[in-house]
């Protein structure tokens, strides 16, 4: 059996999967400000459903961009999320990414209260005096409970990336933050996870690296 390689150099790597994300979507989505957004989340996953999937709000990718230069920073519900982040090209616009999942006081809310961590993070973060960026790739609970903070004029994000994977409450949770009027990205359906909520956020970072 013979199998044909293509010859590609392993810094063109990267550039070649995009060449070919974008014939095999053939002319599926517009080659628009959500284009990046939607091709970087198919590499992420190898998964062309994203072309579809993925909805946005009103403006969005143009207010993002403007938040993201006036420093807004990231807020992840996984470490796993926040290590995918390009920190170091955030930080050229004054941001930073906080996950505190880990954090003890939140493990210590968490059970005092009988809610998930994920719960308790968002609750951590609505106490910070920043803009923000909230990237949701795991746990449905932290929608879930950024909703109500929305609700209860608690938070104001400058983005919600809606990504959970998975089957409980996840379908549900996505649905809640796209009847809100906030700037959104959401994964519509089952699928997601912390490395596409990674992905769409270094899209946006990276595309005003391009403007540089």
């Amino acid at each position: 059996m013979k199998i044909e390689l293509e010859n590609v150099l392993p810094r063109d790597i990267e550039k070649r999967s995009f060449e070919i994300i974008t014939e095999e979507l053939n002319g599926r989505i517009p080659e628009d400000e959500k284009a990046p957004i939607i091709k970087r989340a198919i590499h992420t996953a190898a998964d062309f459903d994203y072309a579809d999937t993925l909805m946005f709000s009103e403006d969005v990718v143009k207010n993002t961009l403007e938040a993201i230069k006036r420093g807004a920073c990231i807020v992840t519900d996984t470490q796993m999320g926040k290590s995918g982040i390009n920190k170091k090209s955030l930080a050229k616009f004054g941001g930073e990414v906080y996950c505190f999942m880990s954090d003890e006081d939140v493990a210590e809310t968490a059970k005092q209260n009988g809610t998930t961590r994920a719960t308790a993070s968002m609750d951590k973060a609505a106490l910070l005096d920043k803009e923000l960026i909230f990237a949701i790739g795991n746990a449905p609970t932290a929608l879930v409970r950024l909703y109500e903070l929305i609700e209860e004029k608690k938070i104001n994000p400058a983005l919600i990336i809606g990504v959970p994977v998975g089957f409980v409450n996840v379908v549900q949770s996505k649905e809640l933050i796209m009847s809100l009027d906030v700037p959104y990205i959401v994964a519509r359906g089952r699928k997601g996870g912390s490395n596409i909520a990674a992905a769409i956020c270094n899209a946006l970072i990276y595309m005003l690296d391009e403007e540089r």
